[in-house]
């Protein structure tokens, strides 16, 4: 099964031997197996874990933190676009964990505000608060 899959920052991973991918979606975690029913969804910031077999033919797995945005899947192929894309290798759990409680604190400050400028900066921490926390999630798998 082929995969590609991009970020709005650049970064991006492709394969044209993935067995499976595994991501969250709006409704909910899929795993993603060659011959796949056809699917457009939206993705959330979660962790995402790839099963693919390198040159030599050996099996690897590559995680990533991944951010918002859409899948596509079609049969053998799988299209990602997120808006951030982060590789288990390049993580920072130090920036990831600033990132989260400043997400938190933001949030706390917007909470009770009933302007809708407010409203919408809550809604950009929450986001940064999953965001983060996908990348926390994916720095536990190096523990």
């Amino acid at each position: 099964m082929k995969l590609r899959i991009l970020s709005f920052s650049g970064e991006s991973f492709s394969s044209d031997k993935v067995i499976s991918a595994t991501l969250m979606t709006g409704i909910g975690e899929i795993t993603v197996l060659p011959w796949h029913a056809p699917l457009l969804t939206s993705i959330q910031p979660s962790t995402m874990y790839v099963v693919f077999t390198d040159d030599k033919g050996n099996e690897k797995r590559d995680d990533f933190a991944i951010g918002r945005w859409v899948v596509e899947i079609d049969h053998d192929q799988v299209k990602v676009m997120a808006d951030m894309l982060v590789d288990i290798d390049d993580l920072d759990t130090d920036a990831a964990e600033r990132a989260r409680e400043q997400a938190v604190a933001l949030m706390e400050k917007y909470k009770n505000s009933s302007d809708k400028v407010e409203m919408e900066k809550y809604i950009e921490a929450e986001d940064q608060l999953l965001r983060s926390i996908a990348q926390l999630k994916l720095g536990d798998l190096t523990k």
